[in-house]
């Protein structure tokens, strides 16, 4: 079972809505292939942040880790892509001081609102960073996952510990302050301004499948293309481990 540590991996189904995201705010702009200016909030070590600079754009990771970005620079330099990849230290209260209030086309914030003291001025910062029509990609654990990973894994109490927590948690020792559901995601989102425009799943089932039973490539396969189906399903939605809520300022 994997362990909801840090910063969330980012899954093919993810990726992908991602890349959607980024064409559709450069499509906005008059031209599909346009150069984004993309921040990403929490980006750490910069995994995501080089697959969206080899695009063409230019992204700025916004981290608190000097560590984390120690290691985006040693791997924007070995990607070739140091020079559209930037670094700036701080979290997401410090962005309307380190970056123009509506200087940015599209704001990542992946696995940021579980950890933050206040996710709501987070958003409420993304929303001052980004441009009128910029796009917002958000991604957030949700609880009832969690709930079914705690009963597969044989810890009953910390699965009704997730259902009677009102963060959501399921101990005192969880890595995560709280986890969110479609309704309290979309509601965050929008009680600060952003128009939520689509709620997609990722790891589905990736977290509930056993290593073992995914160990060939065909069997990879076909749990990429269960992830893929299930990401839109409206009935499979409450099952995903993350939500992927795409927003426009």
């Amino acid at each position: 079972m994997a362990k909801e540590r840090g910063r969330p991996r980012t899954s093919t189904v993810l990726w992908e809505g991602v890349a959607r995201l980024l064409e559709a705010a450069a499509g906005s702009g008059g031209s599909g292939s346009a150069e984004l200016t993309v921040v990403d909030l929490g980006g750490g070590t910069g995994g995501l942040a080089v697959r969206v600079a080899a695009l063409g754009h230019r992204v700025v990771v916004v981290d608190p880790s000097p560590d984390a970005l120690a290691a985006l620079e040693r791997r924007t330099v070995e990607a070739g892509l140091s020079d559209r990849v930037r670094s700036l230290q701080g979290d997401a209260s410090d962005l309307a001081a380190v970056l123009e209030p509506g200087s940015v086309d599209v704001l990542l914030c992946h696995g940021v609102l579980e950890v933050v003291d206040d996710p709501a001025a987070a958003l409420r910062a993304a929303h001052t960073v980004l441009r009128p029509g910029g796009r917002l990609s958000l991604l957030v654990a949700q609880w009832p996952a969690t709930v079914l990973s705690r009963v597969l894994a044989g810890h009953l109490d910390q699965a009704l510990h997730v259902l009677s927590d009102p963060d959501h948690r399921w101990s005192g020792h969880d890595p995560l302050r709280r986890r969110f559901d479609r309704a309290s995601a979309t509601a965050l989102a929008e009680v600060v301004g952003f128009d939520v425009t689509a709620v997609e799943g990722t790891r589905t089932f990736s977290d509930v499948v056993p290593s073992a039973g995914t160990g060939s490539d065909d069997a990879l396969a076909l749990l990429r293309e269960l992830e893929s189906r299930a990401s839109a399903s409206p009935e499979l939605l409450g099952l995903a481990g993350h939500l992927h809520l795409h927003a426009t300022r």
